[in-house]
């Protein structure tokens, strides 16, 4: 089966094509149409009978010619609100960026279901292909799983890989156990009571409530949480007000919650909770805490996800396929799999400034640009690790 690698480089100029098709023209978000009728054309062209779950989710099951467990494969197909600053000729033609590589993802995914029709006799039993909405919202697995994307046929284990900018193109990180973050987005609305700047003592300044807020929830993680515990709270938006003369009605704080612990990611959040609350209040004010959407940790299943290192190792380069242990602050809604089947969630290297100067941009940067040579190699990663896996598990 090690030719698989060598059928996937073939594909290279097919691949590129399709991705530099999905990046031009990204949607974010849970509805997807033009990217789900795009993915689903291609589908049919290889032969496949695609099928809807969820809104924007695609499922594809090819089945061997010998009985075996099923193995779910996954890619995400959103974007970004971001305006696209790439110097690139196929950049976004709209105000949404491919700047998370979905589009890299999505296209790995779309070659491993060309690769599995060209090797579908070496399929001991059923791979499911699943393209999925609303990563970035952390709303799509959840939606995915509640739709029965683990029925019919019953799915076994699961794997998933995830561009990574600033590591060597090519270079294949394993994580074992909690290997990322869970994430909690959450809103706090306080509300005051408006009145002119002149005036101060007419009103109640939710500006300043919320200037307390923020100061407080610092607190939570400098003196409420261990130090060897890892935790973070983050608040990317504060707005509030129209003129500088007038004191507003309403601000709104927006932020996130990352830990590797479930339980304690609930302990922060009631945190946040009772500091808002209590905050506003004391300055004579209100605030409402509600979440936006959650992921929980991601967990690899360790025996899994070795196994597929062993597989990588033997047909691929020892030496560029890395098993760790301890795991990074950035989230996946794939983790929501994890909970459920045993899974392997791998991160694939798209280049470093070193390689190429255009390489190594932070993700989710309007200037990042993922190496499309690794798109081969990550269609043939997700269709050799199934077949070994299917082949062992027989």
């Amino acid at each position: 089966m090690q030719t698989i690698f060598e059928s996937a480089n073939q594909l290279k100029q097919e691949l590129i094509e399709i991705r530099r098709t999905i990046h031009q023209c990204p949607e974010a978000g849970p509805v997807l149409p033009e990217t789900k009728k795009f993915v689903m054309n291609k589908l049919k062209e290889y032969g496949y009978e695609p099928e809807e779950i969820c809104e924007s989710g695609i499922v594809a099951t090819i089945e061997g010619s010998q009985p075996g467990k099923t193995i779910l494969l996954r890619a995400d197909m959103d974007a970004l609100a971001i305006k696209e600053e790439a110097p690139v000729p196929f950049a976004s033609r709209n105000s949404f960026m491919h700047a998370c590589g979905h589009d890299m993802h999505t296209t790995m995914l779309l070659g491993a279901a060309r690769l599995l029709k060209q090797y579908q006799k070496d399929i001991r039993g059923k791979v499911k292909l699943v393209f999925q909405p609303d990563e970035e919202g952390f709303t799509g697995a959840k939606s995915m799983l509640k739709a029965g994307v683990l029925e019919n046929p019953a799915v076994d284990a699961g794997m998933a890989l995830h561009v990574n900018s600033g590591t060597p193109s090519g270079m294949v990180l394993c994580g074992l156990g909690t290997c990322m973050a869970g994430c909690t987005l959450f809103r706090i609305r306080v509300k005051g009571k408006g009145c002119h700047g002149a005036m101060p003592e007419t009103g109640i300044d939710p500006i300043n409530i919320a200037a307390h807020i923020y100061i407080s929830l610092q607190e939570i993680i400098a003196r409420e949480i261990a130090p060897v515990k890892p935790a973070v709270v983050t608040i990317g938006k504060f707005s509030g007000g129209k003129a500088p003369n007038i004191i507003p009605e309403e601000v709104i704080l927006e932020g996130t919650i990352r830990t590797l612990d479930r339980e304690l990611s609930g302990h922060i959040y009631k945190r946040i909770e009772e500091i808002s609350t209590q905050t506003a209040a004391l300055f004579r004010g209100e605030a409402v805490v509600t979440e936006i959407s959650s992921a929980p940790p991601l967990h690899n299943d360790k025996e899994m996800t070795g196994t597929i290192a062993g597989y990588l190792k033997e047909a691929y380069d020892p030496d560029k396929v890395i098993v760790f242990e301890q795991g990074g602050m950035g989230s996946e809604d794939f983790a929501s799999y994890t909970y459920e089947i045993p899974c392997s969630y791998l991160l694939l290297g798209a280049g470093t400034a070193q390689e190429n100067e255009l390489y190594g941009k932070p993700m989710h940067n309007d200037h990042v640009v993922f190496n499309e040579d690794i798109l081969p190699l990550g269609s043939a990663i997700f269709v050799y690790s199934a077949l070994r896996w299917l082949e062992e598990h027989a």
